[in-house]
């Protein structure tokens, strides 16, 4: 039987002692004014109290020793003296033979219990809230969050390189030059940008130079500089429906009117686009491998895209955001690669053939448009971290990359394979699933009748993240259908994630 934690001994008075020995004392804001009436020693002496009473100097904490403190505050040393031996006698601090002072474990209650009613009274009401635009954003459904299963996106991360990823990291950042410590180019280190022109020409026949990549800290990122530099508030702009929901947030911080145009088997349909609004100022599409249906833009389908936008005089935001991960036949290339006209922002990351954490995407801009992007990029973080381009440079040149691809190609397509003979062992009627020559999940459908987000929430329960299918949708032609990640997902941990939401999917699909 265990003892409650109101039965068991104090810790010795050397043990605590031993513990605060090894705290660091906080910087404190203290702000005085030499030509007032109130001495400076009281001044020093209320404002630690204030700290102490508001609990930004928590109960144990230590304070700097008087001579840190003097020093500081630009003050003898007497002065902090003075205000130490009242807040001591006061019994706001304690002090110890060589440990130095700390707030007091147990605080005078009269003063504290005055300090807690005075702020239960506050009214929290008359606070001012968020904008319209700022309750409108946070309304947006997130992304979502990871988990080992089914999170859609998530790469497996267990058979990363790591060894070489850290060597790269430690050869520039064991004595960094000081340039990586003051930062880098707005559009990133250009030793990155010059091996991403390589692979990206190589892997996914886009056409650039170094200077029209820019490095990012995500796809995110990338798109909302895109709506900065290309969209005005009022601006229509085309989005695939079902799409990407992070890419609405983008666009409505910016003020563009969203016009979701259906996708079919061919892709975003140009031709239910132009009947919506023919005179968009830019449509948003992943042409590779549609998030979240994962069908791929046809080439005719392509070249009818391209062939609006130059009528219409519009961009197109491509997001390739897993392209390299096909199992069969040979990827199309690029969309940015057939354009002729400067039209095409291509968008990748490096979340889904790295790891999430990494936060470190690029965007290719058509030349004419680099020095408004700087100029903007400028703006909003001034340059992306420095800390991993280098080691990504690298990383790149040195063929790390591309060999880590092929073999999370191969595994891919396995747990693909895996992932289809547990599912289909379920049995259940109704639900539909079929392979994907592409990507990294699968999209099983639900019968009409089915509620899908009672389904993902029910199983995020049990842990298991299936994100709805209609989350995605912006019309009301909404399709019911759960989202399955299964790149990250080992076979072991496949079988029992489904197993404890075979119920559910029976239950949903009416066959309970």
């Amino acid at each position: 039987m265990t003892k409650s934690a109101s039965s068991m001994p104090p810790k010795p008075a050397n043990q605590r002692a031993g513990q605060r020995r090894r705290q660091a004392a906080p910087l404190l804001a203290i702000g005085l004014e030499p030509d007032a009436a109130l001495p400076l020693h009281r001044q020093v002496y209320f404002a630690i109290r204030e700290a102490i009473l508001s609990t930004r100097l928590r109960p144990g904490s230590r304070l700097p020793s008087s001579r840190a403190l003097a020093r500081d505050l630009s003050v003898s040393r007497n002065t902090v003296m003075a205000a130490f031996e009242q807040l001591h006698a006061e019994g706001y601090i304690e002090g110890q033979v060589g440990a130095g002072s700390f707030v007091s474990e147990e605080l005078p209650e009269v003063s504290l219990h005055a300090r807690i009613e005075a702020a239960k009274s506050v009214d929290t009401k008359a606070s001012p809230g968020p904008s319209a635009r700022g309750r409108q954003l946070a309304e947006i459904p997130s992304v979502g969050r990871f988990s080992e299963a089914f999170s859609p996106g998530l790469p497996e991360l267990a058979t990363f390189p790591f060894e070489d990823w850290a060597r790269l990291l430690a050869r520039y950042w064991r004595r960094p030059p000081k340039s990586f410590l003051i930062g880098s180019d707005a559009a990133g280190w250009r030793p990155l940008r010059e091996a991403l022109t390589h692979y990206l020409g190589s892997a996914r026949a886009v056409i650039c130079e170094p200077d029209q990549i820019f490095i990012v800290s995500g796809a995110q990122q990338a798109i909302d500089l895109t709506v900065r530099a290309l969209v005005d508030p009022g601006d229509t702009v085309w989005v695939e429906d079902p799409g990407y929901a992070g890419l609405h947030g983008a666009l409505e911080a910016g003020g563009a009117k969203i016009v979701g145009v259906p996708v079919d088997d061919q892709g975003l349909s140009v031709a239910d686009g132009g009947q919506l609004s023919p005179k968009a100022r830019m449509a948003c599409v992943s042409p590779s491998h549609q998030f979240p249906l994962g069908v791929t833009m046809s080439l005719a389908r392509r070249i009818e895209l391209l062939e609006w936008a130059r009528t219409a005089d519009a961009f197109i935001l491509e997001d390739d955001y897993d392209s390299e991960y096909r199992y069969s036949g040979r990827p199309l290339a690029a969309l940015q690669g057939l354009d002729s006209d400067g039209r095409v922002i291509y968008v990748g990351t490096m979340s889904k053939v790295m790891f999430p954490g990494l936060r470190l995407g690029y965007m290719v801009v058509p030349k004419h448009l680099v020095k408004t992007f700087r100029a903007i990029r400028s703006l909003t973080d001034a340059h992306p971290t420095t800390i991993a381009q280098p080691a990504l440079a690298e990383f790149i040149a040195d063929g790390h990359l591309a060999a880590h691809i092929r073999r999370m190609r191969a595994l891919y397509a396995t747990r693909q394979a895996e992932f289809l003979k547990h599912f289909n062992a379920l049995a259940v009627p109704n639900l539909r699933l079929q392979a994907n020559d592409a990507g990294m999940h699968l999209v099983a459908r639900l019968p009409a009748s089915a509620n899908d987000h009672f389904v993902a929430n029910q199983a995020l329960q049990r842990d298991v993240v299936v994100p709805a299918l209609s989350t995605f949708y912006r019309g009301q032609a909404k399709q019911q259908g759960l989202l399955f990640g299964y790149a990250g997902v080992s076979e072991p941990v496949m079988a029992r994630s489904l197993a404890k939401i075979a119920p559910l999917l029976a239950s949903a699909c009416g066959s309970s």
